[in-house]
């Protein structure tokens, strides 16, 4: 492991807004049996200034749409989650540093996320970029079962964002979506081509400008996708279905040839990246 990883991860453990549980103590009793983190439950009283719906960003990378939209919005509180310390590093003494009392990283797996998160204790989602997983279905964070896990902490009603370069994770999450009946509030295949007043849903959002930021609050990684003149996508749906969630019927094979082979990038040209950059 190199030198500036271990420093990394030393600074890690000096910032509250950051916490990294260990994964044997969630796993004692088996995968299948994960145990309840202390956290569960208490994210307003011990991690934030002060009470505030909760909203989460699933594989948060560096955490610059969880700074961003956290800056425009200090209405909620948002916690980035991602399982790379030395990605979480950024984000985290960027909000260590400037004092952002509406901001947190939570450091584990993903399918681990019920462990930290109380029935009704998170408003939203947004997935951002998320891993495809073309040859795993129960790895796409948009698929039944992790539906079924995001479920027992959303409030009623809460609200899931997927924003994507992925045209494969696109069209399946919107298969998913229908197959179950779920309240598909806004839908584009080519997010920036598409005027900013159809993805309005209501009067609150547009005072509070979520819309802007969909458009306004872009990763290190979109950047580099729309400089390379990809089409960014954007679903927006409800989960608000009672019963059992049901898998799609999805020609996978096909999409993924539409796909053609997945992007990838140089994390190291990342270093750089200026979280004012996006500052309204």
């Amino acid at each position: 492991m190199g030198h500036d990883k271990l420093r990394k991860f030393a600074e890690n453990e000096t910032f509250s807004c950051l916490l990294q549980p260990s994964s044997q103590e969630l796993l004692q009793d088996g995968y299948f049996s994960l145990r309840d983190h202390e956290i569960k439950g208490h994210w307003n009283e011990r991690m934030f200034d002060k009470e505030r719906p909760i909203v989460l960003e699933l594989g948060c990378g560096k955490g610059e749409y969880t700074i961003d939209l956290a800056r425009r919005n200090p209405d909620c509180n948002y916690i980035g989650v991602d399982i790379k310390g030395a990605r979480l590093w950024k984000g985290a003494k960027y909000a260590h540093e400037n004092g952002l009392g509406n901001v947190a990283f939570l450091r584990t797996r993903i399918e681990f996320i019920t462990s930290f998160f109380a029935p009704g204790e998170v408003s939203e989602i947004w997935l951002t970029f998320s891993d495809p997983q073309m040859k795993s279905e129960n790895s796409r964070l948009t698929s039944p079962l992790f539906l079924e896990r995001y479920r027992s902490f959303l409030k009623p009603g809460g609200i899931v964002h997927l924003k994507t370069d992925s045209t494969f994770l696109h069209q399946y999450s919107r298969a998913v979506v229908e197959q179950n009946g779920l309240a598909k509030l806004a839908c584009t295949d080519d997010l920036y081509g598409t005027p900013r007043t159809e993805l309005l849903l209501t009067a609150e959002e547009a005072a509070e400008s979520k819309v802007d930021a969909l458009y306004e609050v872009q990763t290190f990684y979109e950047k580099m996708f729309l400089a390379k003149g990809l089409k960014i996508t954007y679903l927006r749906f409800m989960l608000d279905h009672e019963g059992k969630y049901e898998y799609p019927e999805f020609d996978a094979a096909y999409w993924r040839s539409v796909e053609g082979t997945r992007r990838s990038f140089d994390h190291k040209s990342n270093k750089n990246y200026d979280y004012a950059e996006s500052e309204e």
